[in-house]
């Protein structure tokens, strides 16, 4: 009996509708049973990539993403490693991946801060969801092989972060004025931080290249390999470079934020600061406030009175990509003249590239750490 030719249109049809399921022709062959069938009978035997095991991959990973990952995904690819180094990507099943969440949640040390180890378990599925898309992007593995696909993301924990009111910013500010060895470094972080709306990390990647002294703005290096341009009161330019400049910053690429002794700024120093207020401020120790209560305020503020658009942007958070939300959502978009417009409303300050008029709005929050301002 003759063997049955294809027609061109069902084999035209099938490869557009694997193409859109995102899925190959070899992900829907048991590639061991064919190796195995062909050898046995002399045929061609199709070249296998050998899977490697989590002990040989995640080194490999390890040395191909950013810093900010490794610092991130490091502690739970040792634990990956610790527990299936010697198991292949492909031997590992759902049940193992929920097995490994929950004993990264039992494992968590326990912090008044605490979520019960949820936002733990959460970081393991991310670390394992980029051990499996490098492994993917390799070709190591079909898409049948990825067990990441099957597996559900732990439920993420709502924040407990919202916008702090004046009275108690008052407080905060004065402690932070007023105690510790470097009471001036700490008042220009709290103005940076309420300003910006910048992660920590955007502050302590400034650099002197950083500043644009003549349109007033810095550049935020922030999580995500992403970059902006974000407006800042002439005030606080001026703080920034008779800072950096006095604390012995001179190259181009020298951290602007420094300790007395020039070093610069690191991660401690907001712990050490937050730490002292809450020695003063009952609030501030009992829920834990940081320094991102504050970008929760200032961009509360914005949206408020400029807007969700303007928000997002000062915020720097992406644009959306798709309309699950809704079309406008992809629409709408705030320019850097607008966020200089929100900035100049909230500091009271002129901004170069701020529109002039804007309808009245209601004071920030932290107008008591916004002080000298000066007529518009």
């Amino acid at each position: 009996m003759a063997e049955a030719v294809p027609d061109p249109a069902d084999v035209a049809m099938a490869t557009q509708l694997l193409a859109r399921m995102n899925l190959r022709i070899e992900d829907l062959v048991d590639l061991d049973a064919l190796v195995a069938e062909r050898a046995g009978a002399g045929g061609e035997v199709p070249t296998v990539r050998r899977v490697p095991t989590f002990a040989e991959f995640v080194p490999v990973v390890e040395g191909a993403v950013p810093a900010p990952s490794r610092r991130v995904y490091g502690t739970y690819w040792r634990k990956i490693v610790e527990v299936w180094g010697g198991r292949r990507l492909d031997e590992v099943t759902v049940s193992d991946v929920q097995g490994l969440f929950e004993s990264v949640r039992t494992g968590v040390v326990k912090r008044r801060s605490g979520n019960g180890g949820q936002g733990a378990a959460e970081h393991a599925y991310n670390a394992l969801l980029c051990l499996y898309r490098y492994a993917m992007d390799e070709e190591l593995l079909s898409v049948r092989q990825n067990v990441m696909l099957r597996v559900a993301k732990p439920k993420r924990v709502r924040s407990r972060r919202h916008s702090l009111d004046p009275e108690l910013v008052a407080k905060i500010q004065e402690v932070a004025s007023t105690t510790g060895n470097d009471p001036g470094l700490d008042a220009l972080l709290l103005r940076f931080h309420i300003e910006t709306a910048a992660r920590r990390g955007g502050a302590l990647g400034l650099r002197l290249r950083d500043l644009d002294r003549e349109q007033c703005l810095v550049l935020l290096r922030e999580k995500g390999m992403t970059s902006r341009w974000q407006p800042v009161s002439p005030t606080l330019m001026d703080t920034l470079v008779h800072h950096a400049h006095q604390r012995g910053a001179r190259d181009e690429d020298s951290p602007v934020l420094r300790y007395h002794d020039g070093t610069p700024l690191t991660r401690k120093r907001y712990e050490t600061l937050w730490g002292r207020i809450g020695k003063h401020v009952d609030t501030v120790h009992t829920q834990m406030i940081s320094t991102h209560w504050l970008r929760h305020t200032t961009l509360t503020w914005v949206e408020r009175n400029f807007g969700f658009a303007v928000a997002r942007a000062y915020a720097g958070h992406a644009e959306p990509t798709s309309n699950k939300h809704g079309a406008t959502y992809t629409y709408v978009k705030a320019s850097l003249t607008e966020v200089a417009t929100a900035l100049q409303a909230m500091t009271g300050i002129r901004h170069p590239l701020a529109i002039f008029g804007y309808e009245e709005v209601e004071e920030h929050p932290l107008a008591a750490v916004l002080v000298g301002p000066q007529e518009l």
